[in-house]
Parts: structure tokens; C-alpha cells; sequence
């Protein structure tokens, strides 16, 4: 599965983020944006809050770019971040401020499909929204998940299934039930 973070990022503008190279941090900006805005966004089911990850990531990133020790990849680096930041705003944040905006049509190529799955998503409760979106769309292992949220293996899985199940009652009726590999496509 294609993570939107899978972004090469050059040596040159690495060495230019540690020498705190404003041009650098500029260029890091426009290549994870949007990918960071629309995790946040799909997990908190807030632009606001999202907005606010975003930022938060970003100072992060700066304050901690020589804890980047490059046995990964760099966009990995980040979007342990930004899912770090985002899960501390789940955690001391109040419920989802409201429903979907519906620019979120214009960002996809199945606008039916991603509206409903939005929808859906957003009537989920936010732990529940967030370790589907992370197992589903992210490509979290259940042991990873286990370890962000500090809870047991079989919280993740038993999150993934009784999430997959209502959020697919709530998109085709308690009737149908299509295969986990058809949810993954929708968000993909």
C-alpha cells in the first residue's frame, strides 16, 4: 500500500534542515503538507484541529531535526510525527467539531465512494476513526497501533474490526458485506 508520505527528500535539503536553512524548511513544507493536513483531518474529522497538527508537526520537525539519525526514510521520520501529534490532540481534544466539508469531493478520484467513506468515518467515535484510518489507510500494524494508543495488541484488532463493521453498516445498511479488501480500496 502507497502512503502519500512516501516522498524522496534530498541530501542537500536534508544537510539544509540541519544547517536550519529557512529555503529548507520552506521546500519540507510544500512536500508534506498536504499529506500531514489530511491525516490529521481524517483522524480528528476537523480542519481546525487539523490546521493545528499540522503547525505542531512542523515545530516539531524543526526543534528535532538532529534526532534524524537517517535509518529510514525521511518521510517515515515524519509521519511518525505527525501521527505522534495528532494522537496527543486526540487524546486531550473534545469531540469532532462537525460534519465533513464537501471540497473533500474535489480530492478524490471516486467522489462518491471517499464522500461516503468520509461521512462514514466522521459518525465513528475518534479512537475508533483514527486506529481504522491507521491500520486501513496508514498501513499501521496492529502492534505498531498498540504501541501508539499504550494499549494491548488486541485493542488494535478488535478497534479494526468493530470499526470496519459499523463503518460499513453505516455506508451500505447492516445487509452488506463486502470483504475488508473493498474497504481498503475505497480509501486508497
Amino acid at each position: 500500500m502507497s502512503s502519500a508520505f512516501a516522498v524522496d527528500t534530498s541530501p542537500e535539503l536534508l544537510a539544509g534542515l540541519r544547517r536550519r536553512e529557512s529555503a529548507a524548511f520552506a521546500t519540507l513544507y510544500g512536500m508534506f503538507e498536504r499529506p500531514i493536513h489530511n491525516l490529521a483531518w481524517r483522524m480528528l474529522a476537523s480542519r481546525e484541529d487539523a490546521g493545528e497538527v499540522l503547525q505542531e508537526t512542523f515545530l516539531q520537525v524543526h526543534m528535532r531535526i538532529e534526532q534524524y539519525r537517517g535509518d529510514a526514510p525521511f518521510w517515515s521520520w515524519i509521519r511518525k510525527i505527525a501521527v505522534n501529534m495528532t494522537l496527543v490532540r486526540l487524546r486531550t481534544n473534545k469531540p469532532p467539531h462537525g460534519e465533513l466539508d464537501d471540497d473533500m469531493a474535489a480530492e478524490t478520484s471516486s467522489i462518491a465512494d471517499c464522500i461516503d467513506l468520509e461521512q462514514g468515518l466522521a459518525k465513528l467515535p475518534a479512537q475508533t476513526r483514527s486506529v481504522l484510518w491507521l491500520h486501513l489507510v496508514e498501513g499501521y500494524s496492529h502492534e505498531e497501533i498498540a504501541t501508539e494508543f499504550g494499549r494491548s495488541l488486541s485493542f488494535s484488532k478488535s478497534q479494526v474490526q468493530r470499526g470496519a463493521r459499523r463503518l460499513r453498516d453505516l455506508m451500505q445498511g447492516p445487509d452488506v458485506q463486502p470483504p475488508e479488501q473493498e474497504l481498503r480500496h475505497a480509501v486508497a
